[in-house]
């Protein structure tokens, strides 16, 4: 029992001394190994010198589906991938044929998406569940630049205001498209071959939304001039949306009744059956394909009644049989694309990898989002050749492709062939279908966005700051442009960053009694301040734009005015300097024997009250005299209790100066055997560092301040300038400060910035704000015993 508790003792002491290392004794013991990196060339010899073939490895990353496929477990997933397959292909041929007219393209080019970049996701993509192909909000991106540089008054034919070349238009929006793509493709091929997919972490889950929101009215507001059957131009600058809506207004006496009624049947068709789907989803196979259903019937119809010739109801048109060959994308037109080519390369894949991670969480597996970007990528660039326009998930289709039973990119697969044999035969069944039906089919499926109103509520109770994104982004995306709005919103969504760095919670921690912990003592009554520490706590990273923020919410956490309080010692300095100096000066003229009757002993001072004072002003204990007269010399005898001062000393009183406010003169006696003496000793009394005591200042009521910096990701010059301001001041004012919680980076990077000096010393960086406190309070209990021990030795 007693080798026990000796052994729980040995355990705790060396606990204890291992708990109150400083980062200079803890380099000592573990010094921080700075081994060199590996160059490249190194790398890839230790990678192909691992146990698997590191070709193989690299395909099976460039190439996923190599991952995957033969593993593929057929038995539990080809029946869930074929139904999903079947119900996405079915939804993705009303959808393209619809978001190829929102593009501003002939329907058949959104058949052509749907095909191509699908495929080579199938081959490149790491999601199991998202739908690739056409959207909503990526078409109405494209549509604004197709209509912006290749507007219809570009091909009004000649001798006609009214009539348009069409083939002209097409031919050259067509072009736009598949450059627009290619250059696409670049980017997000670029930005994932050198791992930039964190870029999309600028898109917040708010700014996203909000930015959706918006494209979904501007989608809308596309499709009314189908839904009532009327022609305007689409507008791209600024405030277009209210220019469009102004010109839709003054069109309405235009309306055709017959476009009118068709959209309006064909709205309500959809709204219902999807309605239904959604409600009774868990009873039905596969949901009913209710887009497929309106344009088998709509079709039938329009060319059965002639809609078109009887009623003007405008329609598809031609739609070619078969693939055309690759085409190499117009170079010329490069440059006036590259900014919207950019913005749409980011935005696809914003909506890209939050679908897929989103899927992802749910189903148990993991998305990379550098090889998200570069299939994206690849998918865009390949399907450039093929005038194929930028794609990105849909949301509608992956939720079909869930919920359908789809477990893998098969049903992508499968929806490619479906596609396929449309394109081969089936397309031109489709001509004579009615511009109207593609419209509501847009409007329809925009439910699901149109819902991310409600997340106004939401976040109005979550966070204010997300909130306010939202609707900036919103706002900015409605009045200005698409791309405009996107730009103005990253802006935004960053400034809230700074901002919110800026009004950082600054605290003052105390100890929960009986534990190591240490909260904010303002909100926690149980914590307590330590008596002769203060801890200080930041909530963010200390950096440029928040630096003096820092600073100034640490000297009013200290409870006093350190700035009055180093001027005042400044002031006492410099006084008790020019009182040394004019003593010095009198000291001379004693010397030169400007003054009389000091080296006659017989004079003495028989009137003078003497009291023995410290003058705190200059640091110097001396003796107050007030002098009333001088008589002349009294023998011995008469006087024992005076003894004669031997020649050749004597005694000198200089009148120094008037302390006001303590209302008496300040006199100093010294018995000077020679100047030179003087000198020395004054020269001696000077070089001590004087205290805030020996001026008459008043102390602060800590010893040691604490800068807890655990939540600190990194520091810059500024920074490191501010804390070398806060360790000099706190040292003027006989405070020690110690930094605590600096990570490893923050070490290195106070290194890099020159932070250490002969004052500041890696003695007074800790661990914790416990292990600091540990070392304190045994530090501090030594200083008081020993002080004690020297006022004990004093007074015997």
């Amino acid at each position: 029992m007693k080798e026990k508790t000796e052994l729980q003792e040995w355990q705790d002491s060396h606990r204890a001394k291992l708990s109150t290392l400083s980062e200079a004794e803890l380099e000592k013991i573990a010094p921080n190994s700075q081994n060199s990196e590996l160059s490249f060339w190194s790398q890839v010899r230790r990678k192909v010198s691992i146990g698997q073939p590191a070709p193989k490895s690299l395909l099976q990353k460039m190439f996923p589906v190599l991952r995957w496929l033969p593993h593929y477990p057929t038995r539990e997933w080809l029946v869930g991938d074929l139904i999903s397959g079947l119900s996405v292909g079915i939804v993705q041929l009303p959808q393209g044929l619809a978001y190829s007219m929102l593009a501003g393209l002939p329907p058949v080019f959104g058949l052509y998406t749907s095909f191509y970049p699908v495929f080579v996701y199938f081959l490149f993509g790491t999601s199991r569940h998202i739908s690739v192909g056409t959207f909503a909000v990526i078409c109405v991106m494209i549509g604004s630049v197709t209509e912006s540089l290749a507007p219809n008054q570009d091909f009004i034919l000649p001798g006609n205001g009214t009539l348009l070349d069409t083939a002209a238009r097409n031919k050259a929006r067509v072009e736009l498209a598949s450059a627009l793509t290619f250059l696409v493709g670049l980017f997000q091929c670029f930005l994932g071959l050198v791992k930039f997919g964190f870029v999309v972490t600028y898109l917040s889950d708010p700014l996203v939304s909000g930015y959706t929101t918006a494209s979904a009215i501007h989608v809308t507001v596309s499709q009314l001039k189908n839904i009532f059957g009327f022609q305007i131009s689409q507008k791209t600058q600024p405030l277009s949306l209210i220019y469009t809506l102004r010109t839709i207004f003054t069109s309405l006496p235009e309306t055709n009744i017959g476009t009118l009624i068709t959209s309006i049947i064909s709205l309500a068709a959809l709204f219902v059956v999807k309605f239904m789907n959604e409600k009774f989803c868990s009873k039905f196979l596969m949901p009913i394909p209710i887009e497929l259903i309106m344009l088998i019937i709509s079709t039938g119809i329009s060319y059965g009644l002639s809609l078109q010739e009887k009623f003007g109801i405008e329609i598809v048109g031609e739609i070619p049989v078969g693939f055309r060959l690759p085409v190499v994308p117009e170079t010329s037109l490069f440059g006036k694309l590259v900014g919207h080519s950019f913005a749409i390369a980011v935005v696809g894949y914003a909506i890209t990898i939050s679908l897929g991670k989103l899927f992802a969480v749910k189903h148990g597996y993991k998305v990379d989002s550098n090889q998200e970007l570069v299939a994206l990528g690849l998918s865009n660039f390949v399907g450039s050749f093929f005038q194929c326009f930028a794609i990105s998930s849909s949301v509608s289709r992956s939720l079909v492709q869930e919920s359908t039973g789809g477990n893998s990119q098969v049903a992508s697969a499968v929806s490619c062939c479906i596609i396929f044999i449309i394109l081969l035969r089936a397309g031109e069944l489709f001509q004579d279908l009615p511009r109207a039906v593609l419209a509501a089919v847009v409007v329809v499926n925009l439910k699901g966005i149109f819902k991310q109103f409600g997340d106004i509520f939401v976040l109005w109770r979550c966070n204010r700051t997300d909130l306010l994104i939202w609707l900036v982004t919103f706002t900015a995306t409605l009045l200005l442009n698409m791309d405009m709005g996107l730009i103005v919103s990253i802006m935004f969504a960053l400034f809230t960053v700074i901002f919110r760095t800026q009004i950082s919670h600054y605290s003052t921690l105390g100890q929960i009694p009986g534990t190591d912990i240490y909260r904010d003592v303002a909100k926690y009554k149980q914590a307590k301040e330590l008596a002769g520490v203060k801890i200080f706590h930041s909530s963010t990273t200390v950096y440029f734009a928040n630096a003096e923020l820092y600073a100034e919410a640490l000297k009013r956490k200290c409870g006093f005015d350190i700035d009055k309080l180093i001027e005042k010692k400044k002031k006492a300095i410099k006084r008790q300097k020019r009182m040394q100096k004019k003593a010095r000066m009198q000291a001379k003229d004693v010397e030169a024997g400007q003054m009389t009757g000091y080296d006659n002993s017989g004079f003495v001072d028989t009137e003078t009250e003497t009291s023995s004072r410290t003058m705190t002003q200059t640091g110097w204990t001396i003796q107050v005299f007030i002098c009333r007269h001088l008589l002349c010399y009294l023998p011995e005898k008469e006087h024992p209790e005076i003894t004669p001062v031997p020649n050749p000393q004597y005694t000198a009183g200089i009148l120094l100066g008037m302390q006001e406010e303590r209302g008496f003169a300040a006199v100093i006696s010294e018995t000077v055997t020679c100047p030179e003496t003087q000198a020395k000793a004054m020269q001696e009394t000077t070089s001590e560092e004087p205290t805030l005591d020996s001026l008459g200042l008043e102390k602060p009521n800590f010893h040691s301040l604490i800068l807890d910096f655990a939540s600190i990701n990194f520091v810059d010059t500024v920074c490191i300038k501010v804390l070398k301001n806060i360790f000099r001041d706190f040292r003027e004012i006989e405070v020690n400060v110690y930094l605590v919680g600096c990570h490893a980076s923050i070490i290195n990077q106070l290194e890099r910035g020159n932070f250490f000096s002969k004052t500041i010393t890696k003695d007074q960086l800790f661990v914790s704000v416990h292990d600091a406190i540990t070392y304190l309070s045994k530090e501090y209990n030594q200083k008081i015993v020993q002080d004690t021990m020297v006022l004990s030795d004093t007074r015997l």
